[in-house]
């Protein structure tokens, strides 16, 4: 490996990654093994739909870059990078641009942090693919500062597939907004034992009303679902799995219903409701995260 850059203005672009490569390489990167068949990580280590969502919305700019050249830097220059790590300046040629606010040259150079081999060498990044995420270092083009070294993922169909996926959620102008909390929930029995509904209205980010209904039926399986709008719709599904409002049900949901968000006092309706609560998270499953 060369120390000479075959990119122009090296020196240049490199003395203003060095100024934020440690907020961008907090983390070393995901660790990658030369043996597997094929250059993604396997489904166990690769990031959850959560994961990808949150680099997503945080990235001004998504790439396939192939690398071209790799270049250690000096112990003093990083000088908060444990021994069994090493700070990298990568070159790369970008193959794809799946999302940017500008255009982007066919080049891409950026810092990301990386585990030592275990010989103690600089890992061969050279001549792979990546997918990555970050954001347009102003005044330097070409520059990009990643999140974080997580953020540099072995790049494949399968993990491009999904970000592109992704991607095009949250370009979709129906995109849910954020959720802060829970407020005014309710909990009516129906006029059979065991029959009741319950309402929990969602505060949002925007103010957009949201609301989530819970019927039960004697010898039926709860039914839930989400309502948006200002009416409650009685026939509201669920979301579906790896959807937008999904990821916002099952990542920002409180875990369970506030103290201050019950409309009734007495014990059996908050008692209800508590319960229809923690059926709701159950069928939504965890917001599993490996990288975020």
């Amino acid at each position: 490996m060369s120390t000479r850059s075959r990119f122009p203005a090296f020196r240049a672009v490199l003395a203003g990654l060095l100024a934020c490569a440690a907020a961008a390489c907090a983390s070393p990167g995901p660790a990658m093994s030369q043996d597997l068949p094929a250059p993604e990580l396997p489904p166990g280590q690769a990031p959850t739909y959560a994961d990808l969502v949150t680099m997503a919305m945080a990235a001004d700019t998504v790439a396939i870059v192939a690398v071209e050249e790799q270049i250690p830097f000096p112990p003093e220059r990083a000088p908060n990078v444990p021994p069994d790590e090493v700070r990298l300046y990568v070159e790369s040629l970008t193959q794809s641009l799946l999302s940017a606010p500008q255009a982007v040259g066919s080049q891409l150079v950026f810092v990301v942090d990386q585990r030592r081999d275990a010989d103690g060498d600089p890992p061969d990044l050279e001549e792979r693919r990546f997918l990555l995420f970050g954001d347009l270092a102003p005044g330097q083009p070409g520059a990009l500062q990643l999140l974080s070294s997580d953020s540099m993922l072995p790049a494949g169909p399968q993990i491009e597939a999904r970000v592109r996926r992704v991607l095009t959620q949250l370009a979709a102008a129906d995109v849910p907004p954020a959720i802060t909390g829970l407020r005014d929930v309710i909990s009516v029995p129906g006029n059979l034992a065991g029959e009741s509904e319950t309402q929990m209205f969602v505060e949002t980010e925007t103010g957009a009303p949201v609301s989530l209904t819970v019927i039960r039926r004697p010898g039926m399986k709860p039914q839930w679902g989400v309502s948006l709008g200002e009416l409650v719709d009685a026939s509201a599904r669920p979301p579906e799995r790896e959807s937008l409002a999904w990821f916002q049900f099952a990542c920002f949901l409180p875990r369970e219903l506030p103290a201050d968000s019950f409309l009734q006092r007495d014990r059996a309706s908050q008692d209800q409701a508590r319960e229809d609560y923690a059926f709701i998270l159950s069928e939504l499953g965890p917001c599993e995260r490996r990288f975020t």
